[in-house]
């Protein structure tokens, strides 16, 4: 990922929505998730040597799988959680974002509980 093309992208939106707030209001959250979208779509293309690293992990140590699948699922939750509270920021609808964090942070705990239950098992089974 080409962090210079980020920053182009974020500052070019910028820019367009406040030139748009001074024309046509309504129109500035548009550029502003258009422009987040194609950020994100950018930025998950980066993804490729994460999981490609990863899977030697798995196929080299022998560790279940599903955990790592698990821990994914939970790092994507917390990036959508960020992103969303973001947009409801920046749209003054701070209380809205309050509700969606703790809604991401429970969701995680809940997606989390299986690697907890196997940390018991090795304790336990350490024992």
């Amino acid at each position: 990922m080409d962090i210079t093309r980020l920053i182009g992208i974020a500052i070019i939106v910028c820019i367009a929505t406040l030139l748009m707030r001074q024309i046509k209001p309504e129109f500035s959250l548009y550029i502003l998730l258009v422009g987040a979208i194609i950020m994100v779509i950018y930025i998950l293309s980066s993804f490729t040597p994460i999981f490609v690293t990863i899977n030697e992990i798995i196929d080299r140590t022998g560790i279940n799988s599903e955990l790592f699948e698990i821990i994914f699922k939970i790092i994507g939750v917390g990036y959508l959680v960020e992103f969303g509270v973001g947009i409801c920021n920046d749209t003054g609808n701070s209380s809205i974002g309050d509700k969606l964090t703790l809604g991401g942070k429970v969701l995680i705990l809940l997606m989390s509980l299986p690697i907890i239950t196997s940390l018991f098992e090795i304790i336990v089974g350490i024992l």
